[in-house]
């Protein structure tokens, strides 16, 4: 076959363009532990979001919910509404993530509810998996009371595994994980802390005080591993078993909610089965996050090795850029583009720098842009992201 015989079967996918669509909605409203396992899984030591005693003293009066937590307390780590439409034999790995959000803060006893809708698609020739689909999905969250909390507009790339699998991209690329020297791992660890002290106290930079050309504070995760992306992936609420129901918008003929977008052998839940037997909807040990933590399934999909996760990636962007804007502070928007994953024995690096400047905004408040690059030991690229930073005046 040859590869213009390749073709991607969107007949279940194009009447669905521009749709409401349904997915997973939590029973539960968030809670404390809820809050405190997610920033433990994304390495986040603000003591805003774990810390009782700090955060009472804090002009929040008690604990709050990072802004990252909203894909947490999603269903689907967000992308549902950008995987919709049956393609037989395909697979899925994230492309990017853009969010705005309303000054809304989550804590814990906050119960956030999603609107979704299939934005659209593009088909684009790859060296990965020939044709692939970059489709986009919208979810608007608010919490309990109506109030607008954040909205998202998530990309999925959604491609044959067979072909990605036949083509090997990443096999030659990634090889086997990089096993790390003590000197190397203490290196490493002096960057790690020496961010985890940079802004324990909150304190925001003024509006006067920032100049375009001043960078951030680096940061680095890792040596990413099995246990950390298991770590990452029982803090999503919706991977532990029972914790929702499916949601069908109103008012759709034969709306998308939950229905096979055609995974590969292996790759699949087993819906009816989980009435009984937890594993049978435990991502790890079958669905289509098997190959995030076992590097045989991650080369059936074209993945090379076990990696990690697009909305881990989205999150660490959103507390890194958090952090620094300070308790006066937040961020208002971003957009980050997944240039490839972050794979098991490998670290990121974070670095970050103001760009622009902008004292009145459509916003009501003084925002600095800031461009912000994830990237590997080897200076790979993972992340391009681009952010509008609220801090006061």
């Amino acid at each position: 076959m040859s590869d213009n015989d390749v073709q991607l079967d969107l007949t279940d996918v194009d009447p669905r363009v521009g749709q409401p669509v349904g997915g997973g909605q939590l029973w539960d409203p968030c809670s404390s532990s809820d809050v405190r396992r997610w920033v433990m899984a994304m390495d986040y030591p603000n003591p805003l979001h774990w810390d009782e005693e700090f955060a009472r003293e804090s002009k929040y009066g008690g604990l709050i919910a990072p802004q990252s937590i909203a894909v947490a307390l999603d269903y689907g780590h967000g992308a549902q509404p950008a995987c919709v439409g049956y393609i037989p034999g395909s697979h899925l790995i994230f492309g990017g993530e853009e969010w705005w959000f309303y000054g809304a803060p989550v804590r814990p006893g906050d119960q956030l509810f999603q609107e979704r809708r299939f934005h659209d698609y593009k088909v684009v020739d790859t060296k990965f998996a020939g044709p692939t689909m970059f489709s986009r999905g919208d979810t608007t969250h608010t919490n309990q009371h109506g109030t607008l909390v954040a909205k998202e507009r998530s990309t999925a790339i959604r491609y044959l595994a067979a072909e990605a699998e036949k083509r090997g991209l990443y096999d030659a690329q990634v090889g086997t994980a990089r096993k790390w020297t003590a000197t190397e791992l203490n290196e490493i660890e002096k960057v790690r802390y020496d961010w985890l002290l940079s802004n324990r106290a909150g304190v925001s930079p003024h509006f006067d005080e920032v100049s375009v050309g001043d960078r951030l504070p680096r940061r680095v995760i890792g040596p990413h591993s099995i246990a950390s992306f298991t770590t990452e992936y029982r803090a999503f609420l919706f991977n532990i078993w029972g914790t929702f129901h499916w949601v069908t918008p109103a008012g759709v003929e034969d709306p998308w909610v939950y229905q096979d977008p055609g995974w590969v052998e292996g790759f699949a839940f087993d819906e009816e089965g989980a009435r009984i037997d937890p594993r049978k909807r435990d991502g790890l040990y079958v669905g289509p996050s098997r190959g995030h933590i076992d590097s045989d399934k991650a080369g059936e999909i074209g993945m090379g090795r076990a990696y990690g996760y697009g909305a881990t990636m989205g999150a660490w962007c959103t507390d890194y850029l958090s952090y620094w804007a300070g308790h006066e502070g937040m961020v208002r928007h971003s957009k980050a583009n997944f240039r490839g994953p972050a794979y098991e024995g490998d670290v990121t690096y974070f670095d970050a720098e103001v760009v622009g400047k902008e004292a009145e905004s459509s916003w009501g408040v003084p925002l600095v842009q800031v461009k912000l690059r994830l990237t590997n030991q080897d200076g790979t690229v993972l992340v391009d992201c681009t952010a509008e930073v609220e801090v006061p005046r």
